[in-house]
């Protein structure tokens, strides 16, 4: 096949001084940060659906994407031609990891039987592909929220068939990961959770949804699949409320429903924002439990209230997230993975490598930052002072369990008032942070 990015060559590192807008100024993949390099750190990840499959519209104009190999046909054979199409940039681009859902990269037919051999013959042409260029995949998951079947929901549909029909296609799309030698496997409930509670049964859906990924659970190891598998959390969008609205609830979810061993999460800028919170206070929730283990790498813009899946150029947004991925061993089999998409207004193929090259540049700045900041060490020593008094005497009595009510009512008769708080010097560490964002 003829390359379709031929007046590109393959992204290299040229360093800070460089204007050059199709190199690499701060990710140079084999520099070694805390002993690793960049390339192990980041595992960037390139994902098929915002990448390959988006045009560009949205609910006030048709698409405005650009892309001459794309035929516009739903068939197997311009799918085949786009999986091509994808591994080329993906190795020009020089990242080592892709990730899709099922219905990316291969189109629906009339049946179950005829839409899985389609997925198997785009799979063909995908292995191929990773063998000639190296890239590998990071992780499969499955589209269980496109279709009108899924009306009502997947795993948590008020019709039973609909339930197996998404299990048939789990199943299959897990086969097809672990075909492609994936390295895990995502579930994300696009459409689980609910619209009003006046017609919902929380708790029989959320029962089902734990019998889906029981299911899923045993099947890997019938596959004798290895990856890891991941829930990525999201408030709302496309329901009012999705039943992985955040960390702390898809942590009390698997716990409830005896999954934890078999889960960790793949946190989401965006998502953290529509939750309320901060991606540094999600990845902090899900690292606390152990249970940090991939990101999807975007972030949303502010005066906006829905997912706008940008690519993330903000280097305070990219050193607090390395801070705390650091902070909890690293992304061990996760990755860094790109669920961002071009702007509407970027319609030229050529956007697709500069956004890429910017978001990749953004978090190997973000990693090296943090990396200073861990080695000055006065932001971590700050933290420490700060609980101080837990270390010994009472308060270590307490961590220990080993005061009770009467224990600490009798200290405090005997102290007769608390010793004085100290400062939270937010300003102080703020201005710290800020020595280092150069």
């Amino acid at each position: 096949m003829t390359p379709t990015f031929k007046n590109i060559d393959r992204i290299s590192y040229e360093g800070p001084q460089s204007k050059n807008p199709l190199a690499f100024k701060h990710y140079n993949a084999d520099e070694l940060v805390e002993g690793k390099s960049m390339r192990e750190h980041l595992r960037f990840a390139v994902v098929y659906w915002h990448t390959f499959r988006g045009t560009g519209s949205d609910p006030f104009g048709m698409g405005t994407m650009q892309r001459p190999w794309d035929d516009g046909s739903n068939t197997v054979s311009n799918a085949q031609k786009r999986a091509r199409v994808a591994m080329e940039f993906i190795a020009k681009l020089g990242a080592p990891y892709y990730c899709w859902h099922d219905r990316d990269v291969a189109p629906e037919g009339k049946t179950l039987a005829e839409t899985n051999q389609n997925l198997d013959a785009v799979a063909k042409v995908l292995k191929a592909e990773q063998a000639r260029s190296g890239v590998k995949l990071l992780w499969g998951t499955e589209n269980l929220f496109s279709h009108p079947r899924y009306v009502h929901g997947a795993a948590t549909s008020c019709n039973a068939d609909v339930f197996a029909y998404a299990a048939a296609q789990v199943k299959k799309a897990m086969e097809v990961t672990h075909e492609l030698g994936g390295e895990g496997y995502t579930f994300w409930g696009g459409r689980e959770g609910y619209q009003t509670l006046l017609n919902t049964d929380m708790k029989r859906e959320q029962e089902h949804l734990a019998r889906l990924l029981h299911l899923a659970v045993d099947y890997k190891k019938q596959l004798g699949f290895k990856g890891q598998f991941y829930i990525g959390p999201k408030p709302k969008e496309p329901t009012k409320h999705q039943y992985d609205s955040d960390a702390a609830e898809c942590l009390n979810f698997l716990r409830e429903y005896d999954l934890l061993g078999s889960f960790q999460l793949n946190i989401e800028t965006n998502h953290a924002t529509l939750a309320g919170h901060t991606m540094q206070h999600e990845l902090e929730t899900a690292g606390a439990a152990g249970a940090l283990g991939s990101i999807d790498a975007n972030t949303g813009d502010e005066l906006l209230g829905w997912d706008t899946d940008q690519f993330p150029t903000n280097l305070y947004l990219t050193t607090y997230t390395m801070l705390s991925i650091l902070k909890y061993g690293g992304l061990k089999t996760g990755g860094v993975n790109f669920d961002a998409k071009v702007r509407r207004e970027s319609f030229e193929p050529l956007d697709l490598f500069y956004a890429h090259i910017g978001g990749m540049d953004a978090f190997a700045r973000g990693l090296k930052i943090a990396a200073a900041i861990r080695k000055d060490g006065r932001l971590a020593e700050f933290v420490k002072g700060r609980y101080a008094t837990w270390n010994t005497g009472i308060g270590a009595k307490i961590e220990a369990g080993k005061a009770g009510f009467k224990e600490l009512e009798a200290y405090m008769l005997k102290q007769g008032e608390v010793t004085p708080n100290g400062s939270g010097r937010q300003e102080f560490l703020e201005n710290l942070i800020n020595e280092f964002i150069v």
